[in-house]
């Protein structure tokens, strides 16, 4: 794996509360919870139309 970029991310706190009990409950660190969480949502995510779709949609029906 490449070297890391440091990036603030901000969660509400009974989210960042769970992620942090379960990146100790499999003794791994709260990025590699994030980057796995990534890859296995990120083709779900994809199929979320973006604001920018939405908005060409409403344009497309005259709204």
């Amino acid at each position: 794996m490449s070297g890391g970029v440091k990036q603030s991310l901000y969660f509400p706190e009974d989210m960042l509360a769970e992620m942090q009990r379960e990146a100790k409950r499999q003794d791994r660190s709260l990025s590699w919870i994030v980057q796995q969480a990534w890859r296995v949502a990120r083709k779900d995510l994809r199929k979320i139309p973006s604001a920018n779709d939405v908005i060409e949609m409403r344009q497309d029906r005259g709204s």
